[in-house]
């Protein structure tokens, strides 16, 4: 199993140890004893970078290790990884807004059941609970604010083996993935569309 160092780290940059470099179609799979990069899951895309003088263009979760693909074959053995900051960081800022739509509109009766942290394409997914109330653009938008403004400090906790992210003292959600260290470094949310369909909610979304 590849050790996640992006669980309990926010460092971009580690030495690592290369266990196995294959050829794969036009590139190499590469699998490290540790990683800081995040695979595609979770609803969000997977960091790039680099490994060595590598290039990683993609990172894959299989079920007992982490798959990262390069453009040039690694020699096993010591070596020291990068992570692309901006996409880090964006990726990262995408994923913590869902999260804040999440306990926003979860709060408002509705239980979240899908949840999209994209560029361009971001989305959290409802279906109505029991006294489900009315929900528009604004209300979340204002919601939303008030959090960031409050700069709510990111909590990492595990329960039963199990990973959860939290934010100030809201709830905590199970979660493998990458979030602001406090809600100021979001920056500016923007609640684009509400949008519902077959009983459905979709809240789409942005961060600048």
């Amino acid at each position: 199993m590849t050790l996640r160092l992006f669980f309990h780290s926010d460092d971009l940059k580690a030495n690592v140890e290369v266990l196995d470099c294959t050829p794969h179609e036009n590139e190499f799979a590469v699998v490290l004893r540790a990683t800081l990069f995040h695979p595609q899951g979770g609803g969000q895309p997977c960091d790039t970078g680099w490994i060595g003088e590598s290039r990683v263009s993609r990172v894959v979760q299989e079920p007992e290790r982490i798959v990262h693909f390069v453009d040039r074959p690694l020699p096993l053995g010591m070596t020291v990884i990068r992570i692309d900051e901006e996409r880090r960081r964006f990726n990262t800022r995408m994923h913590s807004a869902g999260h804040l739509i999440g306990h926003f509109i979860q709060a408002m009766g509705w239980t979240p059941i899908k949840a999209h942290h994209w560029p361009d394409e971001g989305r959290v997914q409802f279906k109505p609970g029991d006294g489900a109330e009315e929900v528009d653009a604004p209300t979340v938008q204002t919601g939303i604010e008030q959090w960031i403004e409050h700069d709510l400090p990111r909590l990492t906790s595990l329960r039963e083996g199990a990973r959860e992210i939290s934010f100030g003292e809201l709830p905590a959600y199970g979660c493998g993935g990458t979030h602001v260290r406090s809600l100021k470094d979001l920056g500016t949310v923007t609640i684009a569309s509400l949008s519902q369909k077959k009983g459905t909610l979709s809240v789409h979304y942005s961060v600048d």
